[in-house]
Order: C-alpha cells, then sequence, then structure tokens
C-alpha cells in the first residue's frame, strides 16, 4: 500500500499508532527490500492527517528501535525456573499450544471459569486487541473481564451526564478564548491537542492548569491550580457555586436542554469558595477568578483527562466538571465544551466483532482487574489459568506486592503474549512472542478525535511471531472450536469492526486500508450539543441522575473526599500524598525498555517540595525511601517546588527490573475502588517518606 513519494526502490506503508493515547496518529513507514525481505527504514506522520500534521511523539518517533530491539522475543518460551526468575527455555509452536491446550481443556472440564483473560491497551487495534480474543474466551465459558484500570470512572460516569464519552473536536481547541487542561500533561500524553491549544494561546486565549503537580504542561499555561489529588470534585462545585450565585449563567440552555437545575444549584450552595480552598489546599481568590475566567471568556473549553478521576470520588468529580458547560451555555460553541473522550462517536460493532453468543446462554463470573490482586487470593472461587495479553500487571496493576504474590502461585497456569520479556512474563509459564504494529493488520479508532485509522503491516512478522488474532486462531483449533468465526482473517475482522449506520456508515474496509484514515460522519464544525440532543433517557444534560438514583446512589454530583485522607489516622501515618503520572518518555509501562528512552528519562525519582523535604532531612539527589502499610520502594529525591507541599511526584510506570531496587510505584497503591465505575484510585494514596 504506497502512499505520497517514495525514493527509488522505497515504498510508503500506511499504518496507525497503537498505543494507549487519545492522538492515534496517523504513520507512514518507508520500507525497503533486503537480502529477499522487507525492511523499515523510517517511520513519520502523516502530514495530511489533520490531527497528526506531520508530527510524532518522542516515543513513537523511536518506534523502529522497539520493533527491532535485540530483546524481541522471536519464539514461543517455556519456564523451566521459578515463577519470576524468568529463566525460560525455546519451544516450538505446536508444543507450545499443544501443552497450553491441554491444561486449559483440564481446568475447563471442571469449571471453565477459573480461567481469567487479562488484557487492556497495550495495542487499542480492534484486531490485535480483543476480536478474536474474546471469541475464543466466550466459547470457552471464561470469566469476563472487567477492563477497568484506566477509564471506567470517567465513561460512566459522563454516560449518566451527558450520555456519551464526547467533545469538542481537537481541533476546534484553536478558537476557545479559555483552555483549561484539567489533569492532563498534555504536552507528554496529548501532544497533538497541545499543538492546536498552543494556536489559541497565540490567538489570545487564557490557559490554566488545573493539577496537584507543575508539570511541563503546567508551567506553559498563565496560571496553576495546584489543588489537592482528589480534590477536583470540590473545585468544579465551587465553580458552579460562584457562576450561580452571580448569575452568570445560560438560563436559555438550562431550561431547554438540562434536568435538574435546582438540585444541582442546591448542592452547589454546599461548596461556597472558603470551603473549597480549604479542601483543595488552594486560595478562595482562585476559585472566584477561574470561574469568572469561565464564565466571560468565550467560548471555554476543557480538556479532562483521566489522572483526576483516580480517586476514591473520582467518579462524581467527572460528572461535576461535565455540568459546567451546560451551565455556562459553552456547548453551543464548537469549541466549547469538555472533552474526556471522544471514544463514543465511532462504535464499535460488538455482536459481529466480539461474537457473544458463543457463550450460549452461559453467564460466567466478572473480574475486576483493578483488583487482580485480591481475585488471585480468593481461595472460594479460584483462578486456575490466566491468559496475559496486551498488558504487563504485574507493573502496572495496584497494590503490586499483592499482584506479584498471586502471579507466583505455583499453582496457577499462566500464558503470557508478549513482544518482551515484561516483569509479567517473568511469572508465565510459556511466553508466545507477539507481533508489533509494523507486523500486522489492524483498525483503530481514537479517543482524542474524529477519524478511524487502518494500519497496514509493514514487513513481515519477524522470528516466529504472530498477531494475537492468529495466536489465538491456533489455540482456538488446539481446542477444538470449529466455528467458521475462528477461520476469519485479519482483514474480515477489520471489517467487520464498526457499525454500519451512525457516524461510521460510510466506512468501509477497502477504502480505509488505501486512505489510511477517514473522518467519522459527524457535522463540521461539530459541536454536538449545540440544540442539546444529549442521549441520555431525557435528552437533556442530567445534573440529577434518575439512573444513578435507581441504584442508590447519589443522584447530583458531590464532592467525595479522598479515602485516605477521609481517615484522620492513617493520614496523620501517611503524611504525603502521592501520586505517578506518566513519565514523558514511556506509555504506560510500554517504551520503558527502549535505551534511548531510558536514558532521557534518567532513573526513577521522587519530585518532593522543599519544605516537606526539609522537615525530613533530605537533600537533593539523596536516594529515598516511600512506604506505607501495603509495600515500599525506593527513589532518588529531587527536591523541587514543581511539587506542591503535601505531595510527592513518581514519573511512572518503570519495569520493576529496570528499577535499582526491583519496585515501582504500584507498591504502595490500593485495590480500593472508585465510587462510579469500579476504577482504581491510584492517586488515592498516602505515604511516607525517609532518607534511606
Amino acid at each position: 500500500m504506497t502512499a505520497h513519494a517514495a525514493s527509488p526502490g522505497e515504498e510508503i506503508v500506511r499504518a496507525a499508532c497503537p498505543h494507549d493515547c487519545p492522538d492515534t496518529c496517523a504513520m507512514l513507514v518507508t520500507v525497503r527490500r533486503e537480502n529477499g525481505r522487507r525492511l523499515a527504514v523510517k517511520i513519520a506522520g502523516d502530514p495530511e492527517h489533520p490531527t497528526t500534521r506531520g508530527a510524532l511523539c518522542t516515543k513513537v518517533s523511536r518506534y523502529l528501535e522497539r520493533t527491532y530491539h535485540p530483546e524481541r522475543l522471536l519464539h514461543p518460551l517455556k519456564r523451566i525456573g521459578r515463577k519470576g526468575e524468568g529463566r525460560f527455555v525455546r519451544v516450538g509452536w505446536d508444543e507450545a499450544l499443544d501443552d497450553i491446550a491441554a491444561r486449559l481443556k483440564s481446568i475447563a472440564a471442571v469449571d471453565p471459569q477459573r480461567i481469567v483473560p487479562y488484557s487492556y491497551a497495550g495495542t487499542m487495534g480492534l484486531v490485535q486487541g480483543e476480536a478474536m480474543a474474546l471469541r475464543f474466551f466466550h466459547r470457552l465459558g471464561a470469566s469476563l473481564l472487567d477492563r477497568t484500570i484506566c477509564a471506567t470512572a470517567g465513561a460512566e460516569a459522563l454516560a449518566y451526564t451527558i450520555g456519551t464519552r464526547t467533545g469538542p473536536a481537537m481541533e476546534a481547541f484553536a478558537d476557545a478564548k479559555l483552555v483549561i487542561l484539567w489533569g492532563t500533561n498534555a504536552i507528554a500524553s496529548n501532544l497533538h491537542l497541545w499543538s492546536f491549544v498552543q494556536q489559541a494561546k497565540r490567538n489570545g486565549a487564557k490557559l490554566v492548569a488545573i493539577d496537584p503537580w507543575r508539570s511541563d504542561t503546567a508551567e506553559k499555561c498563565h496560571q496553576h491550580i495546584a489543588l489537592l489529588p482528589g480534590t477536583d470534585g470540590a473545585l468544579a462545585l465551587g465553580m458552579a457555586h460562584v457562576l450561580i450565585r452571580e448569575g452568570w449563567l445560560d438560563r436559555d440552555y438550562i431550561e431547554r436542554y438540562t434536568l435538574g437545575f435546582e438540585a444541582l444549584a442546591a448542592r452547589a450552595a454546599e461548596f461556597p469558595p472558603a470551603r473549597v480552598a480549604e479542601l483543595c489546599g488552594i486560595t478562595a481568590a482562585e476559585v472566584e477568578q477561574l470561574a469568572r475566567d469561565y464564565a466571560h471568556l468565550r467560548p471555554a473549553a476543557i480538556r479532562l483527562n483521566y489522572g483526576m478521576q483516580r480517586a476514591a470520588g473520582g467518579g462524581n468529580a467527572v460528572r461535576a466538571v461535565a455540568c459546567l458547560p451546560a451551565l455556562a451555555g459553552h456547548w453551543r460553541h464548537p469549541a466549547g465544551g469538555v472533552l474526556l473522550s471522544s471514544s463514543g462517536v465511532a462504535e464499535v460493532d460488538a455482536a459481529r466483532l466480539y461474537r457473544p453468543e458463543l457463550l450460549a446462554g452461559r453467564r460466567p463470573r466478572t473480574i475486576n482487574m483493578s483488583a487482580i490482586g485480591q481475585a488471585l487470593a480468593n481461595a472460594e472461587l479460584p483462578i486456575e489459568a490466566l491468559i496475559v495479553y496486551n498488558s504487563n500487571p504485574v507493573a502496572v496493576a495496584p497494590d503490586s506486592r499483592a499482584v506479584a504474590a498471586g502471579f507466583a502461585r505455583e499453582d496457577l497456569f499462566t500464558v503470557v503474549l508478549e513482544q518482551f520479556q515484561t516483569d509479567t512474563a517473568d511469572y508465565a509459564d510459556y511466553v508466545l512472542p507477539a507481533t508489533t504494529q509494523l507486523e500486522h493488520v489492524d483498525v483503530h479508532k481514537s479517543y482524542g478525535h474524529l477519524y478511524v485509522l487502518a494500519n497496514n503491516p509493514a514487513i513481515e512478522p519477524l522470528g516466529e511471531a504472530l498477531p494475537n488474532t492468529e495466536i489465538f486462531r491456533r489455540l482456538a483449533a488446539k481446542m477444538g472450536f470449529a466455528e467458521p468465526c475462528f477461520a476469519e482473517s485479519d482483514d474480515e475482522l477489520a471489517a467487520q469492526a464498526f457499525r454500519r449506520d451512525g457516524a461510521t456508515a460510510h466506512v468501509t474496509w477497502p477504502r480505509l486500508k488505501a486512505a489510511g484514515w477517514q473522518r467519522l460522519d459527524v457535522p463540521q464544525p461539530y459541536a454536538p450539543f449545540a440544540e442539546g440532543a444529549f442521549p441520555t433517557p431525557s435528552g437533556r444534560c442530567e445534573f440529577h441522575s434518575q439512573a444513578l438514583a435507581d441504584l442508590g446512589l447519589d443522584p447530583v454530583p458531590n464532592y467525595v473526599p479522598p479515602a485516605e485522607v477521609a481517615d484522620p489516622a492513617l493520614a496523620a501515618r501517611f503524611p504525603l500524598a502521592i501520586i505517578s503520572p506518566p513519565a514523558r518518555n514511556f506509555l504506560n509501562s510500554t517504551f520503558v525498555n527502549v535505551k534511548s528512552l531510558r536514558d532521557a528519562e534518567g532513573e526513577p525519582t521522587l519530585q518532593i517540595h522543599p519544605q516537606d523535604a526539609a522537615a525530613r532531612g533530605i537533600g537533593d539527589g539523596d536516594r529515598v525511601r516511600v512506604f506505607n502499610d501495603r509495600g515500599e520502594f525506593e527513589l532518588t529525591a529531587r527536591v523541587t517546588d514543581r511539587a506542591r507541599p503535601g505531595v510527592v511526584v513518581a514519573l511512572s510506570i518503570w519495569w520493576k527490573k529496570l528499577a535499582r531496587d526491583g519496585r515501582n510505584a504500584n507498591e504502595v497503591t490500593s485495590q480500593r475502588l472508585t465510587d462510579i465505575g469500579r476504577a482504581p484510585t491510584f492517586y488515592d494514596c498516602r505515604v511516607e517518606v525517609t532518607r534511606r
């Protein structure tokens, strides 16, 4: 599949970035033939794609280093050492799959629910993500996985408020007069949105960052509001309080397109700026000014990110923020509103792609991936086999000590599909080599923009690596699954990905493959709720949600304090809050093993405010111990006012095996879940720090 001009003997292949980032970039991969095989020699952003605009982030611009990494897994491996040691021998595919199938058949004969898949967004592709995998697990009758580790608190909160996951188009941020970057370090994790925000800044817009940490993004904004972790809901309700008190409301919009204003007004009355200031650790003047700006700088766009939902009250916090554009009428404008995710616009055809009918009426139990440590320790509902793909739970799941203990069980049969020998792969009984994005077919939607993308394979799979789809096809055959859907090719899977109506009605796989990307069929400019039409039960923005009331939950957004602050004894023992936002050169635990990127990141460090450091006798460069009742880890202290008093910052997520002490920040995080969405509370975490 060629595109644009290529040098003689070279070809340019259209591809898509697969990683867990809202930008979902369109890529151009230059290949040539050497010794009879295709070799990728360059990777670049597609200059014609309206959001990529020719640029890739630092991480993905080095994707060739990852694809051709000397430590790529290229052959199936079987464990010979103790779990966690990472000692394996090479075996053939048939030997590995025969043994895996025999073990799974034996367990399934007793209860297939004792087999659990564990996966997330190692690839965001709809084909290599879950297409063939979910068919396999549905046919098997395995436990279902509640994939909560990132987005469900915010996604469900939006569903209860505006009915879907969408917001202003990424490009529209350039036209905003106020941009609030709420809990997002866009420079590190939403680079292309940042370019549009910079356009807005050049056009006179005010930029406000709301973040406990003065990130690279916050440093480049006009104002940084450094609130305490987990208090975002209080700040949003404080803004609503001022808007209502001052009458800075779009009363016509409220009357026509919202439900429950009086209930929200009563709730907001409980959050005057003085109280909000005390809860959030900021000043009342900051609350007043933020509300004033939000009312008068029009249109105002809020980029809301997932970090702020990772506390006990994360769902309520998202609900509170999502009410603000309707109060002030910012949804009327293409550059107004709130964007947490745009993924609801491109609807996946889940029935065709994942084949739930293969369950044949069975209703397996559901395991919450954010509490996998607890699930692996549950003797009453035992997990006997775990199939891990597109994830690295030993590094990324909360309460890491409990997770590692579960993976270390000798009676647990574990299979890991991977590109590298990660922390999780070290615990596997079998490691099966998976392809990278340059070696397989896939199709992508985005949670940051309004385009769908195709990924065409640029090179043949290296070694004996296979796409996830092919691994599950072969394993299905070994299990005796004869349904025709297990024989479908990756191109056939890609053709089934999207619904044939709505915004994807015009998308066909042959056309998408050839073009590389297509805009969703939505109006341009895109102002989804300019005239209401919210896809909620009432058709309005629901300040009061009857659906939440029916579940016995508060129907009106409220402030739910961080759980580890609400316990005074715990807060006294562990007086510092810790957050672990993404390191600029990593993406979750991906890219940590790419040496050039790890060298750029340096080593695991803990940013600590000078006041907190002085109180503990800690100097810049000292080795420090971070601990609570769940665990501990060690880092090098960086004494800096980028961390606010009372909060320490450990940029993450390091592979544990690549950290000096073999641990990372998830040693101290908990398996507690959020108020809405059953999601993890990574940033609702108290610790103490001492000098080593």
